[in-house]
């Protein structure tokens, strides 16, 4: 799955966070509160983007623990009663010869999870890491548009 910056999107059109850091000790908190069976697919999927590459960031966003390059969201957990929703802020220009992204709005996709019915490790693997690649390229090309300036 190969990261690309859509020719029409906007390269400052992606969610900007302050107060992402590295670790954020309330997000091990906020799985600690949440059902352990849902609480454990949760982790483990904000594990590997936490995991995605040494300048990850995290912070809790609308009550849940999200990830960022920088300041730059790219993927997000979120517990649900009976599921757990793995999402991406930019899914809809991820490839996903699955189809197992979920969602129709303009930028957002997830994928749903639950107990006894976990999807595919390797799909959801390489979302991921297209998810982290493509906030990367977005940053890159947004440095480039700034003439090699951060925003």
């Amino acid at each position: 799955m190969a990261a690309h910056v859509p020719k029409n999107a906007s390269v400052s059109g992606f969610l900007r966070f302050n107060g992402a850091v590295s670790h954020q000790p309330q997000i091990d908190t906020w799985f600690e509160s949440r059902r352990p069976e849902l609480a454990a697919i949760a982790r483990e999927w904000f594990a590997e983007m936490r995991n995605s590459g040494p300048d990850v960031t995290e912070l809790l966003h609308d009550g849940h623990p999200t990830a960022c390059v920088a300041d730059a969201a790219f993927g997000y957990v979120n517990v649900f009663t009976t599921h757990v929703n793995v999402g991406f802020f930019h899914g809809a220009s991820l490839e996903d010869p699955t189809h197992i992204l979920q969602g129709t709005g303009k930028f957002m996709r997830h994928v749903k999870a639950q107990p006894g019915a976990l999807p595919g490790r390797a799909v959801l693997k390489a979302l991921v890491e297209a998810a982290y690649a493509d906030i990367k390229a977005r940053l890159q090309a947004e440095r480039s548009a700034l003439g090699g300036k951060s925003a």
